[in-house]
Order: structure tokens, then sequence, then C-alpha cells
């Protein structure tokens, strides 16, 4: 753990191995019942590879809608974003035809702060959901994947 001469914490200085075992920790104990992140496997010792859910928000096209989706957390995460692409096909202005999230689309990642947290980011995701340019958005039908 870092302190500086303030005394304030700051995660973004935390190697990236303990940081991410921390959001792990955190995730594990619970938390959102709407947004949860985990580790694709239980086996990566890079702590990489994870999977995120995402329940659809109440009043949108997305309601009712289980989502699935992978992160990539790269080397130099936290000071660079994670990767973001859903499992099931979603119309969102910020997924491309691929099921990637567009950085440059999306205000956490294109602005990355490296104090924010890959559970943080998928409530970031969620969010957009609601937005008067996707909640009414035709989807795909339930169950289609990328």
């Amino acid at each position: 753990w870092i302190l500086f001469e303030s005394g304030v914490f700051s995660m973004a200085n935390v190697p990236r191995n303990f940081r991410l075992l921390d959001e792990l920790e955190k995730a594990e104990k619970g938390g959102r019942p709407d947004v949860s992140i985990g580790l694709e496997t239980y086996d990566d010792n890079t702590l990489t590879n994870w999977t995120g859910t995402i329940i659809g928000p109440v009043g949108t096209v997305f309601e009712g809608r289980i989502y699935s989706l992978k992160i990539y957390a790269p080397d130099n995460y936290p000071r660079a974003a994670p990767q973001i692409q859903f499992v099931n096909k979603v119309n969102m202005a910020c997924v491309d035809g691929s099921g990637r999230v567009d950085a440059r689309k999306l205000a956490c990642l294109s602005n990355w702060n490296p104090e924010t947290t890959l559970l943080k980011t998928m409530v970031e995701v969620r969010n957009e959901m609601t937005n008067p340019h996707n909640r009414k958005s035709a989807q795909p039908p339930e169950g289609s994947t990328y």
C-alpha cells in the first residue's frame, strides 16, 4: 500500500496484481445485484481475463435480459483502461458490430481515470443502457451471441 505525504491513499499506484486481487476480493464479497465481475478461469494467475454480467435496467429494452461480457485487463492496468466486449448481441451506440465497447464512445473509458475499477466500468456500461439513445433501441433476439 502506498501513502503519500498528504496521507491520501491511491489505488492507482498499487502494483497491478495487488490492485486486481483487491478488486476480485471486493467483487466476490458482493456489492451490486445488477452488475458482477470475476475471473474468467480460477487459475488465471495473470488476472488478465475477466467476465462480467449485467442485468438489463428496468424501463429499457434491456429489461429482463442478462448480458455476459468479457473484460481484458491489460498489462499496464490501471494506468490503461480495460477492454470490454459483449458476448450477447446488443444494440448500443458505444458497441461495435463485433460486440466490443468502443472506448471513444464511453466516457469512463475515453477519459480513463486509474482510480476507476473494473466493476465501476461495468456499472458505467449498464448506465449507458439507460441513455435516451439506447434505452429504446431495437435489440437482437434474446440469447443471440457474437
